[in-house]
């Protein structure tokens, strides 16, 4: 099972990931209603590399990004849930709209998005963050019909 580090605890941890030749593939995202797309993401992205970090949009973050009534579920239990997922080795609350200062803290060997992003798309000072630590940027396929909006709109009706 994983653990819930701080940005400054994820610097020590992945120095330590570094100096053992680990390959540490990092992702982020808000997952605020954590459902069968996320997971089977996640186990893709673990599968990529020997550890899998997991940047947490905090509250704040989420309610800038996704407005008003988001997260439903706190940044705490968030990331209490994703850090029980066997795939996930370290899941880290970073409280920014855009994760540069995360992606620079955790300096990815690979950088994981879901298939509704497509590289070209990616914030430029996320990608120059994962470019500086040698890092290379992947975009997974998403898992059709699985995403947080699908299950706020069902859960609507």
């Amino acid at each position: 099972m994983g653990r819930v580090l701080s940005p400054r605890e994820l610097v020590d941890w992945r120095d330590q990931q570094k100096a053992s030749g680990r390959r540490v593939v990092v992702t982020n995202g808000c997952f605020d209603l954590l459902h069968v797309g996320h997971v089977r993401f996640l186990q893709e992205a673990r599968e990529l590399g020997d550890a899998l970090v997991v940047g947490l949009n905090a509250d704040t973050s989420v309610r800038e990004l996704k407005g008003a009534g988001r997260p439903v579920n706190p940044e705490s239990d968030r990331a209490e849930v994703l850090a029980a997922l066997g795939c996930v080795d370290v899941v880290v609350v970073f409280s920014e709209k855009r994760a540069t200062r995360f992606l620079e803290a955790a300096r990815p060997d690979i950088y994981v998005k879901g298939g509704d992003y497509r590289p070209e798309d990616l914030d430029a000072d996320e990608q120059e963050a994962v470019r500086k630590s040698g890092g290379q940027v992947r975009v997974l396929h998403l898992t059709p019909g699985k995403s947080t909006t699908a299950v706020l709109a069902k859960v609507k009706k």
